[in-house]
């Protein structure tokens, strides 16, 4: 059996077991730690099913987050979900460019892993993260472009994973969905605005493909509380702006942090930071020993991802935990 610890980002309950309660600083996802303040007056009324009013408004705020009309977005019970039925609504082959998020693997049957620059084999899909996850590593616009435009001359599809997209608005694909492309494109919710526990994502496709979603998810695949918050969210632009600023100016402070400690950051999303150490096993061990929980990975052991800090006083508890070892 895996290490619960490798195997994702935030499992709290199983790094309380092994190195005890207290007060957790959870820095091994990219989620946001400054989330989008929920106005205390939020009315949502749970009694009725959801109008379907309310999910026309968030899918239609949320286009236009995107860059994108309504009718090529599909608001789903997070990204994850989008991705783990892709392969049985889509069908065909696949590949999943690695490293990468492990759910891609999973998202087709049968789906191959595929280095970095490594050439797609015929008409299968290609399944990608732009930030990508872990690294980091951002594609610019125009490379994805080239990809869409090599993946449909073979007839396949390119489907770009943009959980962490919304920090990089100018890098995102997500404009050019339409029902002529094979481009695929999921976002989620709860990163960028820090609220994952809501489980809010999209589905950005041909409206044929959007179609087989709806089908499979039903009358009422959102709840009435990620309704409200979600449509209130997109439509925060004063907030979302000040979030892009606020976030690059966080991993900043964090990178220099890092340096001083030995362990060079790489990847360019400001929610997180790779680092690669040889003793990063025993740093990991470190950190979790008071209480900060960060990410190690079971097939790269030199690699540490962590979350970048909300504010001064997490900075300096991890500071205080490198430095005192």
């Amino acid at each position: 059996m895996s290490d619960p610890l490798r195997h994702h980002g935030g499992n709290l309950a199983a790094a309380r077991a092994r190195y005890g309660d207290g007060p957790w600083l959870d820095l091994s996802t990219g989620i946001n730690p400054v989330p989008w303040p929920v106005p205390v007056d939020l009315d949502v009324d749970l009694g009725p099913l959801p109008d379907p009013s309310l999910l026309a408004d968030l899918e239609t705020a949320a286009a236009a987050h995107f860059g994108l009309v309504p009718e090529q977005v599909c608001a789903i019970p997070g990204s994850e979900m989008g991705l783990r039925l892709l392969g049985q609504l889509l069908g065909g082959s696949a590949y999943h460019r690695v490293p990468g998020y492990r759910t891609h693997g999973a998202a087709f049957a049968d789906s191959l892993p595929l280095s970095a620059d490594g050439p797609v084999s015929g008409d299968a899909a290609l399944l990608l993260a732009n930030p990508n996850n872990p690294c980091g590593t951002l594609r610019d616009r125009a490379a994805l472009e080239a990809m869409l435009a090599e993946r449909t001359a073979a007839g396949g599809w390119l489907i770009v994973d943009e959980a962490f997209a919304d920090a990089h608005p100018e890098a995102s694909i997500a404009p050019l969905v339409n029902d002529t492309r094979r481009l695929i494109v999921f976002r989620s919710f709860g990163k960028f605005f820090g609220l994952a526990g809501l489980r809010l994502g999209f589905v950005l496709a041909p409206r044929l493909i959007l179609a087989r979603y709806r089908a499979l998810l039903g009358d009422w695949p959102i709840d009435a509380t990620a309704l409200a918050i979600g449509t209130r969210a997109y439509r925060d632009r004063a907030w979302i702006e000040a979030t892009r600023t606020a976030l690059s100016a966080r991993a900043s402070t964090f990178d220099r942090l890092l340096e001083t400690h030995g362990l060079l950051p790489g990847g360019k999303s400001p929610l997180f930071r790779l680092a690669s150490h040889p003793d990063a096993a025993a740093i990991f061990e470190r950190l979790a020993q008071a209480h900060i929980l960060v990410r190690p990975f079971d097939y790269a052991p030199r690699w540490l991802r962590f979350g970048v800090p909300a504010d001064a006083a997490a900075l300096d508890r991890v500071d205080r935990a490198l430095r005192h070892g």
